[in-house]
């Protein structure tokens, strides 16, 4: 929002004060300041002059000489060369002189042009950094030639040029907030700038005399949906007389960044920017069967808009339309012929209030965003459409353009229930930790139009952002002076604490980062593509991902359903860059589709490892520490025969695959990547992997650490040496080992794994060490020996024999 200071003087009188106080005051206030500008700062020594005569150059076709008069003294008569063609004597003109600027740094001194002095150079409105929309009287290519004009002083020779033009105008540029609709408006900002600082501030309210006639007679107006228009206002103005706005208006329009069209157009931009509220104005003319209809657009429905593009229309989109046909898209902008034209007889001024959502959407699907559309999307005020309309028929008739007539149409659907919120100082004090009295607080919110009784605070209308308690003490807290808040020491104890997810996350961060693995992250985002890479069985769930709608390109089409092939990607990468090994772990979410509108995001880790020591045993030393350090006990491991299992096992190697079970069920798979996995992403090494499903893990890991004492009796130790079949794993036999000997055991080692000419073919030894304790007492020979026993009774179900 541009704010014209010139403008805002209408309302707040605020000339003396310095421009960078205004802003640092506003700013601090909630209205951020961007920056602020002031018209013509650039030109410097550019006068009126008078031209009292013109004669031709006397070594020149194209040329004149011309004697100009920038003062009343003779030697204010100054000599300029020019090549214009509209000059004449008695003409008024801008005059830079020797040593002047002009906008982009423009230099101009004196000279010889074909051998005769100049002593300046007479100006045109683009050398000045204007148009014929400021000054539609004067012609694009040729020296400006200025009148005067009603309501304006009139020029004085030696005048600055600024001046004399009203090119001096400050503009200050505001960010305003989606909340603050009402701040996009020069009252909205004339009443931020009363209340902080503290000066009386004037809306005059709009009047206007009128015509007879009876509008109900030239108009009809239906409003088919009544949500997304709660309110829709028009009048009529007959024998209108389109031509250009005064000057005071272009200054305004021009400072405020609005280009000046025609004074019908002008009044509806003027009134936009004062009020803030949007408006339109129709020829009659185009309006078939004299009936305006708020409907929703028809499938197929087409509109050529005011900018000549022929736009297709959606049936959930707002229109304004006449008997048979679109003639402007709600709150966007009109037809191609719903617009003020220089034959205009008579006009409809609408003023309406439409759902700023509908707009938005509409707008973004459209392509087409406007001043209009950016208002109505952040929130109307629809009580603001009354006295926007008044205004707009006082400055027809202020401008003399036009025949108001007297009655208008008002579909009104609208709640005009005022909407309180409870005041409660004590509650604002101990929110902000401040110690304000009531009065004050009452005080800040009556400078912004509150009102405050019998314990509510009632916004004006146009701030829809106010619902809440907090609200209100936001309010008091910027008006107030959030310098005048004193520094306090934060009171209370924070609530906030990690749930059990995040506690078991970090853990196992933790531990895998301790265990010497790198953390990475990767895109949630993948390509198809990567589920052949890991040799996914084309029947796989896993196929069957969430797509993305909008895709940035096809390596980033859908949402991955496992996190095998991202980290699979990084070890590629890190081969590809010549890093001779790594070894890397992942916390991140899969997306699993479930039927319903979102899918299920379990989160999972992978591992991954390639080069110096990395081997199977490396991968599930590391899984093996890890589920131990998060507390996961009698967890096991299988050789993976079943693909069926994991639905990533075939993008391991058949023969080097484990399984991880808890319980009898798959919480993980770990192993050494299949060869065609590694071909698929270029890794010329072994490379090994692990996934671990961490959702799972939070019913069966034990975050309470057990304290144990220091044991008080000494340990007794046996060493076992078992034969049995090769293909039998050693995890059973420890799994037998541990059930066989019961509470008093300590730990079972494996020390030991031999095949050669003393063990039968198909066979293999194994040794253990098995340690066992009891807290009760020293063991005796005859109770460790009993738990022997029990061991080699318990392999020998297992087809495992004491070697002889």
């Amino acid at each position: 929002m541009d704010l014209s200071m010139r403008w805002l003087g209408d309302y707040i009188d605020v000339s003396d004060m310095p421009i960078k106080e205004f802003c640092s005051g506003l700013t601090i206030s909630g209205s951020k300041v961007e920056r602020w500008e002031t018209e013509g700062e650039e030109i410097s020594k550019v006068v009126v002059g008078k031209i009292l005569s013109v004669v031709p150059h006397e070594n020149s076709d194209h040329l004149v000489v011309c004697k100009v008069d920038v003062g009343h003294a003779s030697s204010d008569i100054l000599q300029i060369v020019t090549g214009a063609s509209n000059v004449h004597e008695g003409d008024i003109v801008p005059v830079a002189m020797d040593g002047s600027t002009l906008p982009n740094g423009v230099k101009i001194k004196k000279g010889k042009l074909r051998g005769v002095e100049s002593n300046g150079m007479l100006c045109s409105l683009g050398e000045l950094g204007l148009t014929t929309h400021d000054f539609p009287y004067a012609i694009a290519d040729g020296i400006f030639i200025m009148q005067e004009e009603e309501g304006c002083s009139p020029f004085e020779l030696g005048q600055d040029i600024r001046e004399a033009i009203g090119l001096n105008d400050t503009s200050v540029e505001f960010e305003i907030t989606s909340n603050r609709p009402d701040c996009m408006s020069v009252i909205g900002l004339a009443r931020e700038t009363h209340a902080t600082f503290d000066r009386p501030y004037t809306v005059k309210e709009p009047t206007y005399k009128g015509v007879d006639g009876d509008i109900n007679s030239m108009l009809k107006v239906t409003v088919h949906n009544k949500e997304l228009c709660p309110r829709y206002i028009a009048g009529v103005v007959k024998n209108v007389k389109i031509g250009m706005s005064p000057r005071w208006m272009r200054e305004r329009l021009r400072a405020s960044g609005v280009r000046p069209i025609n004074n019908f157009v002008d009044i509806t931009n003027y009134v936009m920017l004062e009020y803030g509220h949007p408006m339109h104005a129709f020829d009659i003319r185009y309006i078939d069967g004299a009936e305006i209809n708020i409907r929703n657009a028809k499938a197929g429905e087409t509109i050529t808009t005011l900018d000549g593009v022929e736009r297709t229309l959606a049936e959930k989109m707002l229109v304004i339309a006449d008997a048979n046909k679109p003639v402007a898209v709600a709150g966007v902008m009109g037809g191609e012929f719903s617009g003020i034209m220089d034959d205009t007889v008579d006009v409809v001024f609408e003023a309406a209030c439409f759902d700023g959502a509908s707009v938005r959407t509409t707008a973004k699907a459209l392509g087409m965003r406007t001043d209009a559309s950016a208002r109505f999307e952040k929130g109307i005020d629809p009580q603001n459409a009354y006295p926007a309309l008044m205004r707009a028929f006082e400055l027809v008739e202020m401008l003399g353009c036009g025949e108001v007539v007297k009655n208008i149409i008002d579909a009104d659907y609208t709640d005009k229930t005022p909407k309180g919120v409870e005041f409660d100082p004590k509650w604002i004090n101990n929110f902000l930790g401040t110690d304000i009295p009531e009065d004050v607080m009452k005080s800040c919110l009556e400078k912004l139009d509150f009102k405050v009784e019998n314990g509510m605070a009632y916004a004006p209308s146009v701030r829809i952002d106010i619902e809440r308690k907090c609200d209100i003490a936001e309010e008091v807290a910027r008006i107030y002076g959030y310098n005048n808040i004193p520094n306090t020491i934060i009171r209370g104890v924070a609530d906030a604490q990690l749930t059990e997810k995040q506690k078991l996350e970090r853990k196992i961060s933790n531990a895998m980062t301790a265990l010497g693995a790198y953390e990475i992250t990767t895109y949630s985002f993948i390509s198809p593509k990567y589920f052949d890479k890991i040799r996914l069985p084309e029947s796989s769930p896993l196929r069957k991902p969430v797509v993305i709608t909008n895709p940035l390109g096809e390596d980033t089409s859908v949402m991955r359903t496992t996190l095998l092939p991202s980290m699979c990607e990084v070890l590629a990468r890190n081969y590809n860059n010549r890093n001779s090994a790594v070894c890397l772990f992942e916390l991140g979410s899969e997306y699993i589709p479930n039927g319903g509108e979102l899918p299920d995001e379990p989160v999972r880790l992978s591992v991954g490892a390639y080069g110096g020591d990395a081997d199977f045993y490396t991968v599930k030393g590391i899984v093996d520490s890890m589920l131990k350090n998060i507390g996961v006990e009698d967890f096991e491991y299988a050789a993976c025969t079943d693909p069926n299992v994991f639905a990533e096992a075939d993008a391991f190697h058949p023969g080097r695959c484990a399984v991880i079970t808890k319980d009898g069920k798959a919480i993980g798979i770990l192993g050494e990547l299949h060869p065609e996995t590694l071909e698929n992403y270029g890794i010329g090494v072994k490379a090994y992997a692990a996934k671990v499903n961490v959702t799972e893990l939070l019913d069966i890991a034990n975050a309470v650490k057990t304290y144990k004492p220091l044991p008080k009796f000494p340990a007794t130790t046996r060493d076992l040496a078992i034969v049995c079949d090769e293909t039998l794993p050693v995890a059973e036999l420890e799994k037998a080992i541990r059930k066989a000997v019961g509470n008093i055991l300590e730990s079972v080692t494996l020390f030991d794994v031999y095949q050669g000419k003393q063990i039968a073919e198909g066979k293999k030894s194994v040794a253990y060490a098995i340690s066992m304790r009891s807290h009760e007492g020293t063991l005796t020979d005859e109770q460790a020996d009993a738990a022997v026993k029990r061991v080699l009774k318990e392999l020998a179900n297992l087809g495992a024999e004491l070697r002889a």
